[in-house]
């Protein structure tokens, strides 16, 4: 029996809907609206666009995951739809762009530390230490289990949204008591330039709405709860982005916004001092910190799924005690430690910088891939009997290719032939695994027999 269903089950909805939560809502939604400024209300209107593909992804997702709900999600709709090639490297493009961009995760999270400890930024060494201590901390907690990693998924999500509920609860008792002169927008003509790259910068926003997908042989009832908590996850984050970042545009002058640094914080500022806006930085530091506990979980289930496969070698296969994959756990977050450490070379940020924008990338091209493979599914049959419903999630899906197509189009040539060569980068592991497989299912296959005369 595979050990692809060996896991022990332990992740519920709630669970579920914590990781694709924590892992889309990070650190990085306290400085967007800062780069968002310069598009006035432009930027609005991109994240409708970008809320409406992130929803159109959604649904292919759960539909996908309710008709394959096994582990390693990418990896199984491509695999079932283009075969094992195509799934073992959108599954290798998706782990190599987790564990690249959980470098910058834990950078940015011990960026808001450093503003609680400062003694951090002013020692030599200071955030590289602090965030190799908080990735081995993490990675020790999902060695754990995923009922431990799951339950602290589950705590930080809820405090880092604590404080973009706030927000929006000041934008709807301002709309309530009509007080529009706190409003400082300032007029910006409608440009469709502007809202397709406030759209493009919104999208890593969303990156991460298919987690609950990957560690499917952990969730009790995947068939259903990982496509409830992918859908219900993606509408809140959805609903959560387009409030209390329209707030903040509302509130904050656009040439004002564009050189903030902090502009949940200044808002705060405007209304409760200084005292609360300071404790922004600890909901940020949160809020990192839950999101790297969620992708830490992501970048170990991925290789196991691969290994089980026969794809990958086998030392990732290897679980601790506790049915989580702990060698590749190990193994993986010993390359973010590396990573992390050259990042903190000075030769080497604007090197790390690139990869991070390629790594993103992948992302893109993953969701394209799944999208395609639903449209595949779909008109060959498999995604069930020709009908009203069947008919609607298949223009969902072309939307949601559509829509992927169109954003790596607007990330650049440069980052897609870039994001090519890492998937490249796993033929080295693939041909190798892929021959050894192949020879091993010749030497297990009984003798042919000669045909009696």
């Amino acid at each position: 029996m595979s050990t692809l269903q060996s896991p022990r089950r332990q992740m519920g909805f709630w669970m579920c809907l914590a990781l694709v939560v924590g892992n889309t809502v990070g650190s990085g939604v306290y400085l967007l609206p800062a780069s968002l400024g310069p598009y006035g209300l432009n930027s609005v209107f991109g994240w409708l666009v970008t809320s409406g593909g992130a929803i159109a992804l959604a649904v292919v997702f759960a539909r996908l995951a309710k008709l394959f709900p096994q582990a390693g999600g990418p990896y199984v709709y491509a695999r079932v739809a283009f075969g094992e090639g195509v799934g073992f490297f959108m599954a290798w493009g998706y782990w190599m762009g987790i564990w690249v961009g959980n470098a910058a995760i834990a950078i940015a999270t011990v960026a808001y530390l450093a503003e609680l400890i400062p003694w951090i930024k002013h020692t030599r060494g200071g955030p590289a230490l602090a965030s190799c201590a908080i990735i081995w901390v993490l990675t020790y907690v999902n060695w754990r289990g995923t009922r431990q990693s799951g339950g602290l998924q589950i705590v930080t999500t809820v405090l880092k949204l604590l404080p973009l509920a706030a927000i929006i609860l000041l934008g709807v008792w301002l709309l309530i008591t009509a007080d529009v002169s706190v409003i400082e927008l300032q007029p910006t003509p409608f440009s469709l330039a502007s809202v397709n790259a406030s759209a493009i910068l919104t999208l890593w926003a969303f990156l991460g709405l298919e987690s609950a997908t990957v560690p499917a042989g952990s969730v009790e009832n995947p068939q259903r709860n990982i496509p409830l908590a992918t859908l219900w996850g993606t509408l809140m984050v959805a609903g959560i982005y387009i409030l209390a970042c329209s707030v903040v545009v509302l509130l904050i002058p656009g040439s004002q916004l564009a050189s903030s640094s902090a502009p949940f914080a200044d808002v705060m500022r405007m209304f409760w001092g200084d005292g609360v806006a300071g404790t922004l930085a600890l909901f940020a530091f949160i809020s990192g910190f839950g999101a790297l506990n969620g992708w830490i979980l992501l970048q170990g289930e991925m290789p196991r799924v691969l290994a089980n496969e026969g794809v990958f070698p086998k030392i990732f296969a290897r679980e601790s005690r506790h049915g989580t994959p702990g060698m590749s756990l190990l193994i993986t977050s010993g390359l973010l430690t590396l990573l992390v450490l050259m990042n903190y070379s000075r030769s080497m940020v604007q090197v790390f910088t690139f990869i991070i924008l390629v790594a993103t990338s992948t992302y893109l091209v993953m969701y394209l891939c799944c999208a395609v493979a639903a449209l595949k599914l779909c008109w060959g049959g498999v995604l069930g009997e020709a009908g009203r419903r069947l008919s609607l999630f298949l223009l969902v899906a072309m939307l949601a290719a559509l829509y992927s197509l169109w954003t790596l189009f607007g990330a650049g040539a440069e980052a897609f032939w870039w994001s090519m060569a890492l998937f490249a980068a796993g033929l080295p592991v693939y041909w190798p695994m892929k021959w050894a497989l192949n020879r091993a299912s010749k030497r297990a296959a009984p003798p042919a027999t000669r045909p009696s005369s």
